[in-house]
């Protein structure tokens, strides 16, 4: 769908949509899906191991054989961008019959546990592009200060195996600064650009930094309403619900630019966005060089 720059990859966030068939899919044959896709698109998003902390002590990670099946579907140059679990990034966890009551996670940022992730993901692991580790919004009963969140992820980072690119999605906007940009630069951390939710509008907080964005970069584009769009969709995801053709505009913009300063980037865009993550990949293309099929 779009003829990709070398440093570009723009893909979906997840590929498991029945209502992509005729958009997407010739067939409905749901174990063909992700190889179908992988022949229109370089890369995906997999965010099905995300909810993985089901308290009071289960764990749910990904199976080897789930990622070896994945590998196996997907020629050698894809690369898929992974949510890395929330039991690595929830600090704290509602307790079971004791609703507002608060209990600390004891797995947040555990390097025992990060490593676990990795032996299952080693079938896919060749496959991997980006790791990313998406932090909600911290609030002072999950952690005193935000900025503490810096010093354990120090440490967490010091420990882990890096050979695959690291990327960090903060959701507190007092941390969308130029000091956390630095930091994460100076580690070697790819940052993550979320476009959606309540954060504030990305292109005026990428002005802001753009100037330490080195090598790898990951821009998610998310809608503001989850719920509301899976109303007004009717969970069928083959149409454009709510145009953002404008922002379309100054999202591309934003890629341009990172690409323009030898930055490597995934563009990852949800269903959630404007209705229909590949009809709007068609639109970006028309302003990232592409154009469409």
């Amino acid at each position: 769908m779009l003829r990709m720059m070398s440093r570009l990859r723009v893909g979906t966030c997840s590929w498991k949509f029945d209502s992509w068939q005729g958009l997407l899919y010739a067939g409905r044959d749901k174990e063909q899906y992700l190889a179908e896709y992988a022949a229109r698109f370089p890369t995906v998003e997999i965010d099905q191991w995300f909810w993985s902390l089901f308290p009071p002590d289960r764990l749910v990670l990904p199976i080897r054989e789930v990622a070896a099946r994945y590998a196996d579907a997907v020629p050698s140059d894809f690369r898929f961008s992974i949510k890395l679990p929330n039991s690595l990034t929830l600090t704290h966890y509602h307790e079971r019959h004791r609703p507002g009551r608060l209990k600390p996670n004891p797995h947040f940022l555990s390097p025992e546990l990060f490593a676990q992730v990795m032996d299952r993901l080693e079938p896919m692991r060749s496959r991997i592009g980006v790791l990313m580790l998406q932090f909600g919004y911290l609030n002072r009963q999950h952690m005193p200060r935000p900025a503490d969140l810096l010093d354990r992820l120090d440490a967490f980072v010091a420990e882990v195996d890096r050979r695959i690119s690291l990327g960090v999605e903060l959701r507190n906007p007092n941390l969308l600064d130029r000091d956390t940009f630095t930091w994460l630069r100076d580690r070697d951390l790819a940052p993550v650009f979320l476009q959606g939710y309540y954060l504030p509008d990305l292109t005026g907080l990428y002005a802001r930094v753009r100037d330490l964005i080195r090598g790898l970069a990951v821009v998610r584009l998310h809608g503001p309403e989850r719920q509301e769009m899976e109303r007004r969709s009717g969970d069928r995801w083959d149409r454009i619900v709510e145009p953002r053709d404008e922002e379309i505009v100054r999202m591309a913009a934003v890629v341009r630019d990172l690409l323009h300063h030898g930055v490597d980037v995934y563009l990852n865009v949800n269903n959630h966005y404007e209705g229909s993550a590949p009809l709007t990949i068609r639109k970006l293309a028309m302003h990232l060089g592409g154009g469409p099929e």
